[in-house]
């Protein structure tokens, strides 16, 4: 699978404590697509997200705050990044108290479903 290194800046988000970086080749000509599912290497550290546009003229990916603080780098620094297509399954194993619930409430468990690999993570580790 071919993998794509390039430097890249920390950039602020306008307001927030979020970080991104911009994708300085052309997404669609190289996925085939507007919005890919990723995996990065954020100056050694493993990221699993997407390239999306975001209201910004160009396409972007997140950097969290925790990765920022591994790298020991903020907004402004440059960064060495290493991008490929993220092609494993993005599930995660439900938890045996939390199915129970679900078993209780379904709409809980479709409001569950509908959310982002993301935020199904987010939400099971706090």
């Amino acid at each position: 699978m071919k993998k794509y290194s390039f430097e890249a800046e920390l950039k602020k988000v306008d307001g927030k404590e979020a970080s991104y970086i911009e994708i300085p080749f052309d997404v669609e000509k190289e996925f085939g697509v507007k919005r890919v599912k990723v995996r990065a290497l954020f100056d050694g550290v493993e990221y699993r997200g997407a390239i999306v546009r975001m209201g910004l003229p160009c396409y972007m990916i997140g950097v969290t705050k925790e990765i920022r603080e591994k790298i020991e780098r903020t907004y402004g620094d440059i960064i060495n990044v290493v991008i490929e297509k993220d092609i494993e399954d993005r599930n995660i194993e439900i938890p045996e108290e939390l199915n129970v619930m679900f078993n209780d409430n379904k709409n809980a468990y479709e409001f569950y479903e509908n959310l982002s690999y993301s935020q199904k993570k987010n939400i099971l580790n706090g």
